[in-house]
């Protein structure tokens, strides 16, 4: 695993050893990345589910301003710690060490918002419609804010809607990456 472009371009990630973490790889980080493109101007970043904290370092290293990683596993959390450093711009980078809904709630209540926000839960837990719904009830999606959803096929993904509009879907083997945009 790589950091694929940008100011960290090259730079060699930690894996979390095990199997409670499935990391994007190289091939997918790239076309959701190549989607991403056009959106990455500044602004803040959310990882939701950051595993390793591969997408929200290649975010930042793409052209977002700063990045929240979220995790709840102290191995993941070990990695992206190593992952951070490796970058050499830890200022850049807000670790929370909690589930992602706790999260959701400290974020709202600090009054935090987000340009982009990025999904990969596990799988088998996907609540991606519930985390999307709190986001936006909480307030945490500035307006024109984009939303990339990692999933399977399967996943109950949200409908398009007068708050979200659905930019790009496209399939990757038995992965899903889908993009939207907050209305506001």
């Amino acid at each position: 695993m790589r950091v694929i472009s940008g100011r960290f371009g090259g730079l060699r990630l930690e894996a979390v050893k095990g199997r409670e973490t499935r990391p994007t790889t190289d091939k997918v980080k790239e076309a959701i990345f190549s989607m991403l493109m056009p959106y990455l101007n500044g602004g803040s970043a959310l990882d939701l589910y950051a595993g390793t904290g591969g997408l929200g370092i290649e975010a930042v290293s793409r052209g977002m301003s700063d990045a929240t990683l979220v995790d709840k596993q102290k191995a993941a959390l070990a990695v992206i710690e190593k992952n951070i450093a490796k970058t050499h711009a830890e200022e850049d980078f807000t670790v929370m060490k909690t589930a992602a809904s706790a999260a959701l709630q400290r974020l709202v209540a600090a009054g935090k918002s987000f340009d982009l926000v990025l999904l990969d839960p596990p799988y088998a837990k996907e609540k991606l419609k519930k985390d999307i719904d709190q986001m936006i009830e909480g307030g945490l999606l500035k307006p024109g804010a984009v939303l990339m959803l990692e999933s399977d096929q399967v996943a109950d993904l949200p409908e398009a809607n007068e708050q979200l509009t659905l930019l790009k879907q496209k399939d990757y083997g038995i992965t899903r990456v889908s993009l939207y945009q907050f209305e506001g």
